[in-house]
């Protein structure tokens, strides 16, 4: 003995320090707003308004890629939109790069549930390639499975659905799911305030695609929806990405689905 005490981290520990520094080092580049600018919902001048920013409002990027001339950026309050890349300066310091999300193990919060984060969740990373405007979304964790029961996401619309989900224009599904106890953490705000408190899933590519959806063709153009749709009522375990839609509401859903299988409570 040389009489200092050795400390010996248990190996849980180290693992999470592992995971805090990669996450951090993710975090990407920063902007301020060189006018004043609207930060709109989609990236077009003809979208709703969702805040007006005032000159030198500061703003991370989500994509380093403008789409049609407007850059995806998150304000300082979280509010995640469009602005015009004219009205934008990025910062140009050392190491920037694009934000990416930290990606956080969502684990349930009831003791005995099974993780939504599983090894076994098999998810193909090949239908995201078809997901119709991709950079709205925000990458939460790249595999995720869960289980509920599928609810009536038209049960309150003036146009119902038999299959119990709203056939969206760019030709998904836009589902609810009832998540069993111990998956709550997975909705947020646009969920509980937008979505009746369910989890939406998107199954993408399973409808007709209105003729003036162009983007959507292409991007389902090779792909042929394989995911079957149980009826409303069932107890099901879903499997796909788990992202933040930044277009509407902003609230959690599984986008795409990779499978859908009828399970027992």
């Amino acid at each position: 003995m040389d009489g200092h005490m050795r400390i010996v981290f248990p190996p849980i520990f180290r693992l999470l320090v592992l995971f805090f520094c990669c996450c951090t080092c993710v975090w990407g580049q920063e902007a301020t707003a060189n006018h004043n600018v609207i930060l709109r919902r989609d990236p077009t001048t003809s979208s709703p308004a969702l805040e007006h920013l005032v000159k030198g409002a500061r703003l991370t990027l989500i994509d380093a890629t403008p789409d049609t001339g407007f850059y995806h950026v998150k304000t300082e309050d979280d509010r995640v939109g469009w602005v015009f890349g004219r009205f934008v300066s990025i910062s140009s310091a050392k190491g920037s790069s694009v934000l990416a999300a930290p990606i956080t193990p969502v684990m349930p919060s009831t003791p005995g549930t099974p993780a939504a984060t599983d090894t076994s969740a098999a998810c193909d990373p090949k239908i995201s390639t078809h997901v119709y405007h991709p950079n709205r979304l925000i990458l939460k964790q790249e595999c995720i499975a869960v289980t509920g029961i599928i609810v009536d996401a038209t049960a309150k619309q003036s146009r119902k659905q038999a299959d119990g989900t709203r056939h969206e224009a760019d030709g998904d599904t836009h589902g609810w799911l009832k998540v069993d106890a111990g998956f709550e953490g997975l909705l947020n705000a646009g969920n509980k305030n937008d979505e009746d408190g369910n989890l939406v899933f998107e199954i993408i590519c399973k409808f007709t695609i209105r003729p003036e959806d162009v983007d959507a063709k292409a991007a389902c153009q090779g792909y042929n929806d394989q995911v079957q749709l149980p009826p409303v009522g069932s107890h099901v375990r879903i499997v796909g990405r788990f992202v933040q839609d930044t277009f509407h509401g902003q609230w959690n859903e599984i986008h795409p689905v990779t499978s859908i299988t009828v399970t027992h409570e």
